[in-house]
């Protein structure tokens, strides 16, 4: 039954099913193989390579380290059978380096259900190695010796037989021939009498003088130095452990033609003990470090720390120059991953699809369904594991009768937990569930999440397979996604298993955990807040907290304008309006507010409003969604509905009343009313923007010096506050106004804003650069009129009101400059339609003041700041002085 699954074969009567065993890639695993390899055959060939070098740095081995059911035993076991033979190796996966170069494979599982002992590690290796045909005479006198005085009266034939290991191993039946030849010359070299079986316990005391004395009757031994100490140390486990220097020394004494490389594969590593108990751990560590002429692949779920100093005394050799390959790429300031240390990865969704479909299929066609596999693969996150326990549960679903539905795979598996549990502490299992509340996490987070008062639990869980580190976030840790969603959602057996009462305790102290991590950030990193906040608020709505310190980080996140984006994964049971809580208003009241940049304003109105009418925000949270949703209504054109909100903000006189008040003193300039604007702006100092403001006033009037001024004046402050938002807010304003004073000034000025753009979430200020680039170009390129339709497409997109008035002001420029009066008619007469709510109608008097036109009557005109004619003036100016400046570049 070879290459077939018998567990799902044996899941159902219906045997039209092949049921086979799906090996899906890894052949990034299996290039590691042959590189690694290769590099051991060029070393173990140099003519200066010594096999009892005993001070030499070992570079012969291989870890593979990942979470239960990633597929590591299935890897250790196609690598075994792809050295073995070319047969057996997945079409993907490239020939061996060197053809011309034997090997020879064995792979050991250590699992505590296989009963795998230190002696039976050893007889395995022996028993692979009799393949060749030889005796092991230095290995096998110690070993016969050590047999005789452990398992007095058992032959090792028996003890072999019974133990199974000799139906494993087709040339097993030649061991005990060739220890017997081994003994044979030995009696025949030191003429001893007796039975040759007996010839080593009699005659041991003559082999270790005559190998002492260098004899020439025994020179084929008498080459291995350390042969005679084995010989004379008491033959227990500790002697065995040490025996594998013998046998790598037997090896390399053999010649090309009769020599073999072996490959040891050594799987389920984790069985080996702890980090406490080691005892197994340091047994094996004395066979790689003794056999440097073989090649190691360790499988296990944690990586190994052998090159770790820390482990002196622990084990025999540690330290990063004893196993160089073995040093992680963290102590460097690197990823934490090392070329001899490869951490198993999840399959790729290619990969899912390819694993579902040959695993069960009908007449050479996938019996999982596509839609079916498709959701099976989405929550499997790669993780063969649940995979294999998806294609089970189809196989149950199907005996029942039913035909399985997608909606029968969005379940979560125990068995997740109990893989991911079992080798865990009890310590450690209480921080996987205390983090898994988490989306990412420090060591000294997860401590005080957990509730302890030290950190080595949460250290040790940081080493496991299925934590993940990232040095790109705020926290380098997070639980692998589908391990995290197993350990919160599914139906938990284990012993130790948390209540309902112990998840919300673990919720009341992770919130509070969080808030000091926020109020601990002197730098007031955004990326430290926006975790901290989104976090937050996910374990506020899920476990029904008070908002407590969010209010203060909804506010810091506000306050620059940056706009990350907070999206929280959907809760279990939702209302039909989605809010529940105050703390899904909350996030509903900041996605709405960030998402207004890549949404049209009437769905932010929509959004704010259903906040509001929830009642659920508390008192100044009410008036951080009132105030957004003013300026959302002000960006529409609903001039009455956003001033009243505006009004009631500042009523309220709370945190965002000088927000307030420049919003009014906005709403008084697109109404034309500028006196009111700059007497307003006079009070309203740095919280309320008031150079902004100002400029804002000052460029429709035509006078661009003073504008400049004020946004120079306006982004100094705002650098000095720190304020990253509103840096790039201002600059994108001083470069509008630029570009109608100095095109060439203007390339400095849309450069330097795109920078300061390019790391944020700003579309109104986006736009405003877009329309400043069509003013620096007026009249110079002919393609303005056609970047301007493209632009006037997105505009309409996002609901911005006044940029497709403020871009039809530019075109206006154009023509104006262009004196193309046809085209600035019409131009005129689409703004006149913009702005015929009166909000920015004096953008048709400046599009005449531009042309040198006189108003047609009924004309609505402004309060302009030094009246009508000084206005006019200053306009026309800057239209001419455009057209000279063209007629310099032609």
């Amino acid at each position: 039954m070879a290459g077939r699954d018998l567990r799902t074969l044996f899941s159902s009567n219906d045997r039209s099913i092949a049921a086979s065993e799906a090996f899906t890639n890894r052949q990034a695993q299996w290039q590691a193989v042959t590189v690694g390899l290769a590099e051991h055959i060029r070393h173990v060939t140099r003519a200066d390579f010594d096999v009892e070098d005993l001070e030499a740095p070992r570079r012969n081995i291989l870890v593979f380290h990942g979470v239960g059911g990633i597929g590591k035993s299935t890897l250790s076991r196609k690598i075994e059978a792809s050295l073995a033979s070319s047969g057996h190796r997945p079409v993907q996966w490239e020939s061996s380096p060197h053809p011309e170069e034997r090997t020879l494979p064995v792979r050991i599982d250590l699992a505590r259900a296989a009963g795998m002992d230190f002696e039976r590690v050893i007889l395995t290796i022996r028993l692979a190695v009799a393949a060749l045909g030889r005796p092991m005479p230095a290995f096998d006198l110690a070993l016969r010796r050590y047999w005789e005085h452990n398992h007095p009266g058992e032959p090792i034939e028996d003890y072999l037989r019974r133990g199974g290991l000799l139906s494993r191993f087709s040339a097993a039946a030649a061991l005990p021939q060739q220890i017997q030849s081994a003994l044979s010359d030995v009696a025949q070299a030191l003429l001893l009498p007796g039975t040759v079986g007996g010839a080593l316990g009699h005659g041991a005391g003559a082999l270790i003088k005559a190998l002492r004395e260098r004899r020439q009757s025994v020179r084929a031994l008498a080459g291995c130095s350390r042969l005679a100490d084995l010989l004379e140390a008491e033959p227990d486990l500790e002697a065995l452990s040490f025996y594998p220097h013998l046998l790598a020394w037997d090896l390399a004494r053999l010649t090309v033609g009769k020599s073999a490389l072996p490959v040891i594969l050594l799987d389920t590593f984790e069985d080996t003990g702890d980090r406490t108990h080691r005892d197994f751990e340091r047994l094996l560590q004395r066979i790689v470090w003794l056999m440097p002429n073989a090649f190691f692949v360790v499988t296990g779920r944690n990586r190994l720390q052998w090159a770790e100093t820390c482990l002196e005394g622990q084990l025999d050799w540690t330290g990063p120059n004893t196993w160089p390959g073995l040093v992680s790429d963290a102590a460097h300031g690197g990823s934490g991953v090392s070329g001899r240390q490869i951490l198993i990865g999840d399959f790729s969704p290619e990969d899912c699809e390819d694993y579902l479909a040959r695993r069960l299929s009908r007449d050479g066609q996938p019996l999982i369904d596509e839609p079916v596999r498709r959701i099976i693969a989405e929550r499997s996150h790669g993780l063969p594991l649940h995979l294999d326990l998806s294609v089970m549960r189809y196989l149950e679903l199907r005996r029942g009768g039913t035909q399985p539905q997608v909606t029968d795979f969005d379940h979560d598996f125990p068995a997740l937990i109990a893989r991911t549990l079992s080798d865990l502490t009890a310590e450690e299992r209480d921080v996987l569930r205390s983090v898994s509340l988490l989306d990412a996490f420090s060591v000294p987070l997860a401590t005080q999440v957990a509730g302890m008062s030290h950190d080595a639990p949460a250290l040790r869980l940081t080493e496991r397979p299925f934590i993940r580190e990232s040095s790109s976030g705020v926290w380098p840790f997070h639980v692998h996604d589908l391990i995290r969603a197993a350990v919160r959602n599914a139906d938990d057996g284990s012993d130790d298993r948390w209540s309902d009462q112990d998840w919300q305790r673990a919720a009341q102290r992770a919130f509070p955990a969080l808030e000091s991590q926020w109020r601990q950030d002197l730098r007031r990193d955004r990326a430290v807040l926006v975790g901290c906040l989104q976090q937050g608020l996910l374990l506020a709505r899920d476990f029904r907290l008070d908002l407590g310190w969010l209010t203060d980080a909804a506010f810091q996140y506000v306050g620059d304008s940056i706009w990350e984006p907070l999206a929280l994964p959907a809760a279990d049971a939702r209302s039909s309006d989605g809010l529940l809580t105050a703390a899904d208003a909350l996030v509903e009241t900041l996605s709405a507010i960030a998402r207004r940049q890549h949404e049209h304003r009437e769905r932010t109105v929509v959004r704010l409003s259903a906040v509001l009418a929830s009642r659920l925000l508390p008192d100044d949270l009410v008036e951080l969604a009132t105030y957004y949703l003013a300026k959302a209504q002000r960006d529409l054109g609903l001039t009455d509905d956003s001033r009243r909100g505006m009004q009631r903000v500042a009523a309220a006189d709370g945190r965002l009343a000088s927000a307030a008040r420049r919003g009014l003193a906005h709403l008084s300039r697109l109404s034309g009313d500028f006196p009111t604007a700059v007497e307003t702006a006079g009070r309203l100092g740095w919280e309320g923007r008031h150079h902004r403001v100002l400029g804002d006033v000052w460029w429709v009037q035509g006078d661009m010096e003073r504008a400049i001024a004020a946004y120079l004046a306006a982004r100094s402050e705002a650098e000095e506050h720190g304020a990253v938002g509103e840096t790039a807010m201002v600059q994108a304003h001083l470069a509008f106004a630029v570009s109608f004073a100095d095109p060439l000034r203007a390339d400095d000025e849309l450069e330097l804003v795109d920078h300061l753009l390019s790391r944020l979430s700003l579309r109104s200020s986006e736009m405003t650069v877009r329309i400043a680039a069509l003013v620096r170009d007026a009249g110079l390129s002919a393609d303005v009129p056609d970047r301007a339709a493209a632009l006037l497409a997105e505009i309409g997109v996002s609901g911005i009101s006044y940029a497709a008035a403020k871009l039809q002001l530019a075109l206006c420029f154009h023509h104006a400059v262009l004196d193309a009066q046809d085209v600035l008619v019409d131009t005129i007469t689409r703004l006149r339609e913009l702005t015929q709510s009166g909000d920015y109608a004096y953008y048709v008097e400046i599009a005449y003041f531009m042309a040198g036109l006189p108003f047609p009557e009924h004309t609505a005109q402004a309060r302009w700041i030094n009246g009508e004619r000084q206005t006019r003036e200053r306009w026309r100016h800057l239209v001419q002085t455009r057209r000279s400046h063209l007629g310099t570049t032609c």
